[in-house]
C-alpha cells in the first residue's frame, strides 16, 4: 500500500475529527500505516555524558520496505540553549498510524500522552529545567555522570511509584493513550519550534540502516535500545554493551527516515557548539528499582550504570 495513498484516506479522515487534531495532523504527519507500532520497550538510560546535553527519547520508525525500527534514546546537545525536545508521537485516527514528528522550542508541546520515561512520562519533562543559559538535571529522573555533570539536583516528588498500572503503549487513539492536549501544550503546540537537528536526522538513517533494529527481526525488543550520543557506544536494554548493527541489504532504502524528522519550524535550524564528551565513569543512582506505573508526568528511577526504564 503506498504511502501518499494513505496520505490522502488519512487527511480525509481528519477532517472529521476534532479542531486540535487536524491542526497537528495536517502540519506535521509524515507518514500514515495501517499496522500499530510496537510497545515502547524497557531499558535502561545511559548516564549524561556532557553538561548542557539533553535526553531524546527512543522511539519506533517506519520503514516502508521492513516496517518499524527502533531509533535509540541518545543523549545530544539542543540547538540553542533554553530549548527542550517535544517527543515525535504516533496518532491514530480513521483507521491508520500517523507520524507526529518531534521538535525543538522554549516549552514541552504535547506528545500523545505517551510515557517514553525519563523525564517524559506523558505531559510535560521532569527530567531538568533551565536556568539561563545553563540546565540542571534532575538525578532523581534522569542519570548523568557528575564527575562532568555538576549542575543537579533531586526533586523526588515527580516520581510516582505505581506497580499496578502497565502502560508502554506507543501511540495516542485508538487502542493507545486517551490524551488530549493541556492548554499549556496547546499554547507550547503554537510557539517558533525549530526541526530535529542534524545530528538527530543522522541517528534516524543510522538506525534504519541497522538489520537488528527491526520489530520484523527483533520481535520488539531491539538489541540495541540507547546510545550515550550520536554514533557513541550502543547499549541494550539492561545497559551492557550492546552488539554492532548488521547492514541490512543493499536496496532497501528508508523513505520515511527524512520525513520522520521534517517537523514544522518557524524559524531556521541552528546547531550549538558541541563540547567534546569525556570518557568517565557515570554516577551511581541510590534508591533501588525505578518505579511500574504509567501515570501522566512520572518519572522513572534507577541505579548502577544506567536508569532502567520500566512501567
Amino acid at each position: 500500500m503506498k504511502r501518499s495513498i494513505l496520505g490522502a484516506l488519512f487527511l480525509v479522515a481528519l477532517s472529521f475529527s476534532t479542531t486540535w487534531v487536524s491542526a497537528q495532523f495536517a502540519v506535521t504527519v509524515g507518514v500514515t500505516i495501517r499496522t500499530a507500532p510496537p510497545a515502547i520497550p524497557v531499558y535502561t538510560q545511559p548516564a549524561c555524558p556532557v553538561e548542557g546535553w539533553l535526553w531524546t527519547p527512543g522511539y519506533w520508525a517506519y520503514d516502508d520496505y521492513d516496517g518499524y525500527y527502533w531509533v535509540p534514546g541518545v543523549w545530544l546537545a539542543p540547538p540553542r540553549p533554553g530549548f527542550l525536545w517535544t517527543p515525535g508521537y504516533w496518532g491514530f485516527v480513521g483507521g491508520v498510524y500517523g507520524w507526529h514528528a518531534g521538535y525543538w522550542g522554549p516549552h514541552i508541546g504535547f506528545y500523545g500522552g505517551v510515557n517514553y520515561g525519563y523525564g517524559y512520562g506523558g505531559v510535560g519533562f521532569v527530567g531538568g529545567e533551565w536556568h539561563g543559559s545553563v540546565f540542571r538535571y534532575n538525578t532523581a529522573v534522569v542519570n548523568v555522570n557528575t564527575t562532568v555533570v555538576h549542575n543537579t539536583y533531586v526533586n523526588n516528588t515527580v516520581v510516582v511509584n505505581n506497580n499496578t498500572t502497565v502502560n508502554r503503549v506507543s501511540y495516542n487513539g485508538g487502542a493507545g493513550t486517551s490524551s488530549r492536549p493541556t492548554p499549556q501544550e496547546q499554547s507550547a503546540m503554537n510557539e517558533n519550534h525549530v526541526a530535529p537537528t542534524q545530528e538527530q536526522v543522522s541517528h534516524n538513517q543510522t538506525a534504519s540502516r541497522d538489520k537488528n533494529a527491526f520489530a520484523s527481526n527483533n520481535g520488539g525488543r531491539p538489541a540495541t535500545t540507547a546510545m550515550s550520543k550520536v554514533g557513541g557506544e550502543r547499549f541494550g536494554s539492561e545497559g551492557h554493551s550492546a552488539p554492532a548493527p548488521i547492514e541490512r541489504p543493499a536496496g532497501h532504502t528508508n523513505n520515511q527516515a527524512a520525513m520522520a524528522h521534517n517537523a514544522p519550524a518557524h524559524e531556521p535550524r541552528s546547531q550549538m557548539q558541541q563540547p567534546h564528551p569525556q570518557r568517565q565513569q557515570p554516577h551511581p543512582q541510590p534508591n533501588g528499582r525505578p518505579h511500574a506505573g504509567g501515570q501522566r508526568g512520572e518519572g522513572p528511577r534507577g541505579e548502577g550504570e544506567g536508569h532502567r526504564r520500566e512501567h
